[in-house]
């Protein structure tokens, strides 16, 4: 049975209910005798020339899965056998919570697309962090992503983001802070230049691991510069562009709530992209995200000025050997190029 087989058996449950028995699926088989070493060989591909040393630590390749599909980090062991080059959990905030009400997960599924409403559903700070201490060190780069509660007024948001700085440093290779999400009440509203200079002073003192800001892909694109630029003066290691989208013009099948994310936002995420790595290239560690499904994707996006680039709908859409193709297929572009490191082709179209 292959993957588009299994699809059509998942995608008659609600999106949740798939996510829930993929969840149990996977740290079940983890745990049976050798098949970590079967995963890993059927899943995995190796290349030294998609291997870099960014952000203090070794990629083997460049390809991540984004935060919001192991919010609770209780999948990393066998989401490290499918070929990630890196993982993302969360969003956690300090208390745990619900999130929105259900309804809030859905298909687009002609346009290759999904829409969340979640709103930072997770088990909160102290079972996530009981799960961390377990399992780090691990074998990818981990990055931890931390939102505030939603019942944290915005202008007490700082000591939410504090807090979790404390309690997961060393528990992670890298915090991403996401304050881009659709679904917390507010939250965009703290994108803004004064919030990120001090959040970033706040923060940097706490913790010797780099801090990723991740932006929304709705904003003007001198606004995100602006921002990531300010983002960049206070401290940020890196970008990652960008979020889910609010733009419900997307799609007529759209809600008119939660935020968008897969092949309808590729052009959107693209070009902002673009904007901010012709301007922050070089200075800044920029990450990808939003609407890849393919080699090619992930190599413009490369070429564009990326270090790294992150999946997460069409991991949902094609299924666990999309790494290893996008990963074969990447080495092969670069063979075809003619360089031996992906290294070399960072941002070879940057400005054009």
């Amino acid at each position: 049975m292959d993957y588009n087989d299994i699809k059509k058996i998942f995608f008659k449950f609600q999106p949740e209910t798939a996510h829930k028995i993929a969840e149990y699926g996977m740290r079940s088989v983890i745990n049976l005798p050798f098949a970590a070493d079967i995963l890993v060989d059927k899943f995995c591909y190796i290349d030294t020339k998609l291997s870099q040393n960014i952000l203090g630590t070794n990629f083997l390749n460049p390809i991540g899965l984004a935060g919001g599909f192991d919010k609770n980090l209780t999948m990393a062991k066998p989401l490290s056998c499918f070929g990630f080059g890196f993982l993302e959990y969360g969003t956690l905030t300090p208390k745990p919570q619900n999130g929105n009400p259900k309804p809030r997960l859905f298909r687009l599924i002609e346009e290759k697309s999904i829409q969340n409403a979640m709103g930072f559903n997770n088990d909160g700070s102290q079972k996530i962090k009981a799960r961390a201490q377990k399992l780090y060190p691990f074998a990818l780069p981990l990055f931890a992503n931390i939102g505030k509660n939603k019942i944290t007024p915005n202008d007490e948001a700082l000591k939410d983001y504090e807090f979790l700085v404390r309690e997961f440093n060393g528990l992670c290779d890298a915090f991403v802070l996401n304050i881009s999400s659709p679904n917390t009440p507010n939250l965009r509203a703290l994108q803004e230049n004064s919030f990120i200079k001090e959040l970033f002073s706040t923060l940097k003192p706490l913790t010797n691991l780099p801090i990723i800001l991740k932006i929304a892909p709705d904003m003007e694109a001198k606004k995100a510069i602006e921002l990531c630029q300010n983002a960049l003066s206070s401290g940020a290691e890196a970008i990652i562009i960008n979020n889910t989208s609010v733009d419900y013009t997307l799609s007529q099948n759209a809600k008119n709530f939660g935020g968008i994310s897969g092949a309808l936002i590729t052009q959107k995420s693209k070009e902002l992209f673009k904007a901010v790595a012709d301007e922050l290239f070089g200075k800044i560690t920029l990450i990808s995200c939003g609407g890849i499904s393919s080699s090619e994707d992930a190599y413009e996006r490369i070429k564009m000025g990326a270090n790294l680039v992150q999946i997460y709908t069409s991991f949902i859409f094609e299924g666990p050997m999309i790494c290893k193709k996008m990963s074969s297929e990447l080495s092969e572009l670069l063979s075809k190029d003619g360089f031996t490191n992906i290294s070399q082709a960072v941002g070879i179209n940057v400005g054009k």
